[in-house]
């Protein structure tokens, strides 16, 4: 029997699933997991073939391919406790987030290539990442995408609103500059901000609109 993700996650104070796919982006994962670190969140970790590529292309970072390796291999990188990131490999189908019964009710894909996009859109679910945003759907947890693309093509806009009428949240990686960035980690911390405010997780990253730091 697969244990609830409430049993298994009790030191913690939530659960959450994080997909990476191959779009550009590298940097909006890393510092969103560190964040649900911090928050003490545990972590269910979902690399695409093609996000691994981009991280040691973006952030020259080689995340190794075995998952054991992995988890241990973000453990130390993330400064994380035991146990609180598992990273799943993509057939990993006994895995919590595979099932409603055990799986986060939430779940962010970041960056979100176009491709999963639209996997997910049609409910493909060939893959555990495509799976677990399945589940997320159909179990009405909060489904948090952030696509990051130039120009989006008619498929693409059709995929999202698909997917927004679904109950998905769709969040392109498009910083605003109101908060007066001066680097690109401002503009990496101005989404994180943004998709901590609507995972409900308190953020001290940027001040929400007419806020002074």
């Amino acid at each position: 029997m697969i244990p609830s993700a409430s049993n298994s996650d009790a030191p913690f104070a939530g659960a959450i699933t994080i997909g990476i796919t191959g779009a550009s982006g590298a940097p909006y994962a890393l510092s969103l997991i560190k964040q649900l670190v911090a928050a003490n969140y545990k972590i269910f970790l979902i690399f695409s073939a093609a996000a691994k590529v981009v991280f040691k292309t973006e952030v020259q970072l080689d995340v190794p391919g075995n998952p054991d390796k992995a988890s241990l291999w973000c453990k130390d990188y993330f400064e994380a406790e035991d146990d609180q990131i598992a990273v799943l490999g993509k057939e990993q189908w006994f895995s919590a987030p595979a099932s409603g019964s055990a799986a986060p009710k939430q779940m962010v894909v970041v960056p979100c290539s176009t491709g999963t996009l639209s996997a997910i859109a049609h409910g493909n679910s060939d893959n555990l990442l495509e799976r677990a945003a399945d589940v997320v759907i159909k179990e009405r947890g909060q489904l948090l995408l952030v696509p990051r693309e130039t120009p989006f093509s008619s498929i693409h806009l059709e995929n999202m609103l698909k997917l927004s009428n679904l109950g998905a949240t769709i969040m392109p990686a498009a910083p605003g500059f109101y908060h007066n960035p001066e680097s690109i980690d401002d503009l990496v911390d101005f989404m994180v901000a943004r998709i901590l405010d609507h995972l409900n997780i308190s953020q001290h990253l940027v001040p929400r609109w007419g806020y002074q730091k």
